[in-house]
């Protein structure tokens, strides 16, 4: 129980640092498709740090408090957005690669089943990413032709006084 405990809240830690730098880059993407991939990625995790943060608890762990420090360097334009997408594809192969042995080799079903989905989710991330780079527009879904054309950018902040 201990070794399933503790493994939750190491996965915990490293999908939150992800969290913390998806975020990050979402606050420079101001293409409005990849941004809005970049939400929907967001929001996927804080709920899989809920189901994780939950088995923690359940197991009678503490949950991580406090977000990690991310270094992320200010980018600008199309090169800038490119290599935030370049990182976050790698960095997401890069989770799985590290947490798939470990999270195989799992007694708990429940709570190895649990993982497996996250990091199937995660190569889906990865996909977004991927696409996004490749300059495809429709990353969660095909417009209308009676929305128009795209035009402007995303703010880095959402509200301003």
């Amino acid at each position: 129980m201990t070794d399933t405990l503790s493994l939750l809240q190491d996965f915990y830690k490293d999908k939150l640092a992800s969290v913390v730098r998806h975020i990050a880059g979402a606050r420079q993407i101001a293409d409005y498709d990849a941004n809005n991939a970049y939400q929907y990625i967001v929001n996927r995790e804080e709920t899989q740090l809920q189901w994780i943060g939950q088995a923690i608890v359940a197991l009678g762990g503490d949950v991580v408090s406090s977000n990690p420090t991310v270094d992320r360097q200010a980018v600008k334009g199309q090169d800038g957005s490119r290599r935030i997408a370049e990182e976050d594809a790698k960095d997401s192969q890069a989770f799985v690669d590290r947490w798939k042995p470990r999270v195989e080799a799992m007694d708990n079903v429940r709570h190895r089943n649990m993982l497996q989905v996250v990091l199937g989710e995660t190569l889906e991330q990865k996909r977004f990413f991927e696409q996004a780079l490749a300059g495809n527009q429709n990353l969660l879904g095909t417009r209308t032709p009676a929305a128009g054309a795209r035009v402007g950018s995303v703010l880095a902040d959402r509200w301003i006084e």
